[in-house]
């Protein structure tokens, strides 16, 4: 559900006195438990360390998040993996493949350089 229209978007106050006359790349990282604030258009650029309820999360905002919330970019819960017989199947294969092709791009390097 959006915000109303009247309110205007919901962003925190003291986010915006932490980048008051500053510029992005002299700034740092600014800490902030505010994940429900709006990324402001003055925020581009900025690396923000939102907390995710465990640890500060470091968020570079650009052009396309304006208009989000800090939350949406510092997920909470970690996905390990589906796993299964299937799964471990696969991997094995990813590895054999990967191994394969260094091998035969060493020996490529190998054959160049004789």
């Amino acid at each position: 559900m959006t915000r109303s229209l009247k309110k205007g978007p919901y962003v925190y106050e003291k986010l915006l006195k932490k980048i008051e006359g500053k510029k992005p790349d002299a700034a740092g990282v600014i800490k902030t438990w505010a994940r429900s604030s709006m990324i402001a258009p003055e925020m581009v650029g900025y690396v923000f360390g939102v907390h995710n309820g465990r640890e500060h999360i470091e968020v570079k905002v650009t052009e396309d998040m304006v208009g989000h919330r800090l939350g949406e970019f510092s997920l909470t819960r970690k996905f390990h993996r589906h796993g299964g017989k299937m799964q471990k199947e696969i991997e094995i294969k990813q590895k054999e493949a990967e191994i394969a092709a260094a091998q035969s791009a060493k020996a490529a390097t190998d054959t160049v350089k004789k």
